[in-house]
Formats: C-alpha cells, sequence, structure tokens
C-alpha cells in the first residue's frame, strides 16, 4: 500500500496550488482519505476530507471556502485544490487512508500515509 503526495511547491499570498495524492496497491473506491498538514512547531491538523462515497466533504474552518477537496477514482487520485493561499498555509502537507469522513471531521484510524509534500506561501 503506498500513498504519493505531491503538488507542493512555493507560492506568493493569494496564490494557487493543487496537491495530489496517488495510491496504489488498494482500490480507493473502497477508502476515505484525507489531508492534513503540520507547520513547524505546531501540531498535525486535519485539512480536509473525502468519504469513499459521493456527498461527505469536510473541511476545517481555517480553509473553509478556499480549499476544495475532490477524488478521481479511475486514477486512483484525491485532488486538493488550494486557492487563495496564505501565509498561515505554510505546512508540510500529507494525505492518509481514513476510516471513515464525516461532516466533524476525518476518523481514525489513520492506516497509510504518504511522504509529505511542503507548501510554502511567503511574499
Amino acid at each position: 500500500v503506498q500513498l504519493q503526495a505531491s503538488g507542493g511547491g512555493s507560492v506568493q499570498p493569494g496564490g494557487t496550488l493543487r496537491l495530489s495524492c496517488t495510491v496504489s496497491g488498494f482500490t480507493l473506491d473502497d477508502h476515505a482519505i484525507g489531508w492534513f498538514r503540520q507547520a513547524p512547531g505546531k501540531e498535525r491538523e486535519g485539512v480536509s476530507c473525502i468519504s469513499n462515497s459521493p456527498g461527505s466533504t469536510y473541511y476545517a474552518d481555517s480553509v473553509k471556502g478556499r480549499f476544495t477537496i475532490s477524488r478521481d477514482n479511475a486514477k486512483n487520485t484525491v485532488y486538493l485544490q488550494m486557492n487563495s493561499l496564505k501565509p498561515e498555509d505554510t505546512a508540510v502537507y500529507y494525505c492518509a487512508t481514513l476510516y471513515g469522513c464525516t461532516v466533524v471531521g476525518p476518523e481514525p484510524p489513520y492506516d497509510y500515509w504518504g511522504q509529505g509534500t511542503l507548501v510554502t506561501v511567503s511574499s
């Protein structure tokens, strides 16, 4: 089982990035996927998640209205579209498999993790 996170980079405030989480070794259709981030000196934060069936998504208040999560099961990929980026979005972003995703957030356990991709928002 592998999750490969990619798409990070350096952008100016107000910029846009799209993160991808490509999975292998299991059927994406059967799993909820979450995006988490961890900034230096801060605890890991659940940013967004999407259930394995259409309809259930979650966004942390800090990203609501700016980030959009989606999945393409045919491509075994979950995306995180990040618009209007702010310096406080700077972090390493990780994707992970979840037990579930509800409107209140990702449900543990988080069995498998990607390696992380760095997002830096700075002028």
